[in-house]
């Protein structure tokens, strides 16, 4: 339905109590602006809730999702501000499944 060309993830938590306005004015501030068919990932502090800003050329979409039981695997805030995902690692990271093991990081070749 909503064309997503790249996907962010930012490290910082953010106050899942965020609306569009602060939501968008946070993803300028960590990736500098919003770009049309990207999306932008955040999570909360326990990383049990996490938002999605989607601006699609002609608006923002907001979405939120929470787990009921256990975590989202997210990174360390000292290990950068931001990371690309896949949208293969993307539809794991909403699973709630180690993300980071899916595609190239996760290949197994000959040394």
């Amino acid at each position: 339905m909503i064309r997503i060309d790249s996907v962010w993830l930012a490290t910082a938590p953010l106050d899942m109590r965020a609306g569009t306005d602060t939501a968008l004015a946070r993803v300028v501030q960590v990736f500098g602006s919003a770009r049309p068919h990207h999306a932008y990932l955040f999570a909360n502090r326990r990383a049990n809730r996490l938002k999605v800003l989607v601006h699609d050329g002609i608006g923002i979409w907001l979405a939120a999702r929470r787990l009921h039981q256990g975590r989202f695997i997210w990174p360390a805030q000292g290990v950068g501000e931001q990371h690309s995902l896949t949208h293969e690692q993307l539809n794991a990271l909403v699973l709630g499944l180690p993300w980071q093991r899916i595609g190239e990081r996760g290949v197994i070749g000959v040394l």
